[in-house]
């Protein structure tokens, strides 16, 4: 009977030392939760940049710009903006020490500015198989082991961390796009201007993943770290590259 009774006990110590190792398992997963303390602010956000999307800009303003402008011209246009930010992804290749990249983003800057008319068309990748980089400040921070920090989701243009934001606002410095009264290169003649034409690049390349958006969203249970989640997930894949 003393036998069958520890039997007994070893048997129920086994099973809460299973319990225990679940338990520990699950804490584990909870502490890996990313740390987010602007969650309830970029929960707002993303759920009002959805709200744009689905119910003014896709129904509506990209179904009018789809109408004008075909898919080949929209692309065109897209290419000559992904020109013009040379100078950051060279300028990243080198902080990176990725010198072959670097080179051709330069024999892809010359190829598409000159033979593929000012960058609206890519002959560089369709002719001579130059894919384009697009290396970024924030890539760069993390080649250096800087980390994220903690997300955040801005009004119409979406999803950021710390550290790619503060980078963004780095390359700012080098992109023509962005007008700085220093530089010789600006694409326009002031500020609001290139306002203007900023909030046009994006526009028409948000115009051409329209469909790939609605199809990422189907698969989020909760949008907002779905859509979190998967963007850090990128950008590590970007920085490991």
């Amino acid at each position: 009977m003393r036998l069958v009774f520890l039997f007994l006990i070893v048997v129920n110590l086994s099973l809460f030392a299973a319990d225990a190792d679940d338990f520990n398992d699950e804490f584990v997963e909870l502490k890996r939760e990313p740390f987010d303390p602007l969650s309830g602010y970029n929960r707002v956000v993303t759920n009002f940049n959805d709200y744009v999307f689905m119910h003014i800009l896709d129904p509506y303003l990209f179904k009018g710009y789809e109408y004008v402008a075909p898919e080949v011209v929209r692309s065109s246009i897209k290419s000559f903006f992904d020109n013009l930010k040379f100078p950051v992804t060279f300028v990243n290749n080198l902080l990176q020490l990725k010198f072959q990249r670097a080179w051709i983003d330069v024999e892809r800057f010359g190829v598409n500015s000159t033979v593929g008319l000012f960058g609206f068309f890519d002959p560089a990748t369709t002719w001579l198989g130059l894919s384009k980089s697009n290396e970024d400040f924030g890539q760069t921070l993390g080649y250096y082991g800087v980390g994220g920090g903690f997300p955040i989701a801005l009004p119409f243009l979406g999803q950021y961390n710390l550290r790619d934001l503060a980078g963004g606002l780095i390359d700012t410095a080098a992109d023509p796009v962005y007008y700085q009264d220093y530089r010789q290169y600006n694409l326009s003649d002031n500020m609001y201007e290139s306002w203007g034409i900023i909030a046009y690049k994006n526009f028409n390349e948000a115009s051409l993943r329209a469909n790939e958006y609605k199809e990422f969203r189907k698969d989020a249970l909760d949008l907002y770290p779905f859509i979190r989640d998967a963007y850090e997930q990128n950008r590590e894949m970007l920085i490991k590259e």
